[in-house]
């Protein structure tokens, strides 16, 4: 079951610190890159147009963080997951979670993630999500396991490929590891 707009506004409105978590619009895939523009991060508007259209088709869902009004972040969902264990298991994967460096530590990534967790627990018992190697999302791995997800055990990844010893890869954004988070498992 794909949660509606009106469905998704009434559980997310009114969280605590003035954040709103909605699904993402038109508007948002020029607000977006002009967001993460503002702080040196280059975002083409043809990714969130992208991540629109396979919204509307029923690929992905993206859910977009306003904190007082201000666009704040954004994670997407992908419902078939690229990485061949997920596939195997249909486990919807969070993909993409990113949330403005001015609007950090304000809870926004969590409430982003509810709202994911949210979605998939319609369709699944269990979340997917991956997570690069390098400092840069050192936050990221603290927060995941605060949240309840675990490494899947089949080790570390480059792209969708499981690296066995002795292999050889570039240390960049597709070098990650694959967490789970049992959504029966939390409090509702």
């Amino acid at each position: 079951m794909y949660l509606r707009h009106n469905e998704l506004t009434k559980i997310m409105t009114d969280v605590p610190g003035h954040i709103l978590i909605r699904e993402m619009t038109e508007q948002d895939c020029s607000e977006i890159p002009r967001a993460f523009s503002a702080q040196g991060w280059s975002k083409p508007p043809e990714q969130f147009e992208r991540y629109l259209s396979e919204s509307a088709s029923g690929e992905r869902q993206t859910f977009v963080a306003a904190h007082e009004g201000e666009f704040a972040g954004y994670a997407t969902v992908v419902w078939r997951s690229k990485y061949p264990p997920f596939v195997e298991r249909s486990i919807p994967e969070l993909v993409d979670l990113n949330v403005l460096i001015k609007f950090r530590n304000r809870g926004i990534a969590s409430r982003l993630l509810e709202a994911a967790e949210k979605a998939i627990s319609s369709r699944s018992k269990i979340a997917g999500i991956r997570v690069g190697l390098t400092s840069d999302y050192a936050v990221a791995h603290q927060l995941y396991i605060r949240r309840g997800y675990r490494p899947d055990g089949r080790g570390i990844l480059y792209a969708d490929t499981a690296l066995n010893y002795g292999d050889t890869v570039t240390v960049d954004d597709y070098l990650t590891l694959a967490m789970t988070k049992d959504l029966e498992a939390q409090v509702h």
